[in-house]
Order: structure tokens, then C-alpha cells, then sequence
């Protein structure tokens, strides 16, 4: 049995110059905002480390240059996933 409580970060990219944190929560804001990111076509990606990493940093904070080689990994999945290359998230019409 896992008793671990869920715990989600969320990353965005695109309108700011690195990376940010736009999202976290445990629990039951975990879970409301996995459901809002699966209702908006919001690709998921699961690290409990990279998760462990990022919940220390403060909402809306820049992700530090030590992280951005794993939060590239994320990006490129979401990439891959939607189709994109890099570059495609600075792109003002996103309808991919």
C-alpha cells in the first residue's frame, strides 16, 4: 500500500524567459490540478525527484540553472507529445 501523499509541480514556458514554477500542491490540490491539467490537454510527466526539487522553490519563482537540463527532458517530451520543436512555445498562435 502506498501512503505517500500526492505532491504536483507544474512548469511553464513560452511567455517567460526561462522557466517557472506556475503551479504545486499536495493532496487534494494535487489531484484538482492534475484534473485541470488533463482537461486542458496538459501532458503529464511523472518524477517524484524532480517533483521533490521544484516544490522547494517558490510559486512563480524561475527554475534555477541547475535544473535546467531535467526540465529540459520534461520540455522535450512535451514537445514530442504535442508535436512541437523547440522554438514553437515562443509562437503567439499555440493551436498545435
Amino acid at each position: 500500500m502506498n501512503d505517500k501523499e500526492l505532491q504536483t509541480v507544474a512548469i511553464e514556458y513560452g511567455e517567460y524567459e526561462t522557466p517557472i514554477v506556475s503551479a504545486m500542491g499536495k493532496g487534494d490540490l494535487a489531484e484538482k490540478i492534475l484534473a485541470i491539467a488533463k482537461k486542458e490537454g496538459v501532458p503529464i510527466y511523472k518524477d517524484e525527484d524532480l517533483v521533490a526539487l521544484l516544490s522547494m522553490l517558490e510559486l512563480h519563482q524561475d527554475i534555477p540553472v541547475e535544473l535546467y537540463r531535467l526540465v529540459a527532458e520534461v520540455l522535450a517530451f512535451s514537445y514530442w507529445l504535442r508535436g512541437m520543436k523547440p522554438g514553437d512555445e515562443k509562437l503567439k498562435d499555440r493551436s498545435f
